[in-house]
């Protein structure tokens, strides 16, 4: 039997992880507002999976080894700090080049792939496996209902970003405003990626 009140405080910690500022959503916000909403879904289905894979890792025992060996997480900032600076780089200049530099979303595995180097990411599963693992049980059905939880709410969190970046590139027509759009996201990407290096 499912304790609902298991259920519902999962549910919550998940949303309320995945729909706040992190690593994922100012790529998938600039992906929205660079590509589309749609051809965002695949960069944001790879998000979830990786998170899933990463979820199964921790909860088998990855987690204790970023507990033994925490400079290891303190190389993923650094790794995933300077992605998200080359990213930041990239979207200058970038919007009314799509079709000329041959521009493409993220596929599938490259976002998935992505969760490796994000701290926030590994932070979300270790928190998961901590909080929401039973001392008693079946760990693999406590695991998949976890992973369940998860392959449901981390779109719906994610998506808003998606769709607001769509949202304004359907309306910003304007050369010079698409211009302070992709100076304000590179500024997102560099304060993002700052916070991330000096979060203890």
């Amino acid at each position: 039997m499912i304790d609902l009140n298991i259920l519902f405080a999962l549910i919550s910690f998940y949303f309320v992880m995945y729909v706040t500022p992190g690593p994922n959503n100012a790529m998938v916000l600039a992906s929205g507002l660079k590509f589309g909403f749609l051809k965002t879904i695949p960069h944001m289905s790879g998000i979830t999976i990786g998170h899933i894979i990463q979820l199964i890792l921790v909860c088998f025992g990855l987690g204790k080894i970023f507990q033994i060996f925490p400079q290891i997480q303190n190389i993923l900032k650094i790794l995933c700090a300077i992605y998200l600076l080359y990213l930041g780089y990239k979207i200058i200049g970038s919007f009314n080049k799509i079709k000329e530099d041959g521009s493409k979303p993220l596929k599938f595995y490259e976002a998935a792939l992505f969760q490796i180097v994000n701290p926030k990411a590994w932070t979300i599963s270790t928190m998961a496996a901590s909080g929401f693992l039973p001392k008693e049980g079946n760990l693999i059905i406590s695991i998949f209902f976890i992973a369940i939880v998860a392959l449901i709410i981390c779109p719906i969190s994610i998506s808003p970003w998606a769709a607001f970046g769509s949202a304004i590139r359907n309306f910003v027509k304007n050369k010079r405003i698409k211009a302070l759009i992709e100076y304000f996201l590179a500024f997102l990407l560099l304060i993002t990626a700052i916070l991330i290096v000096i979060q203890k």
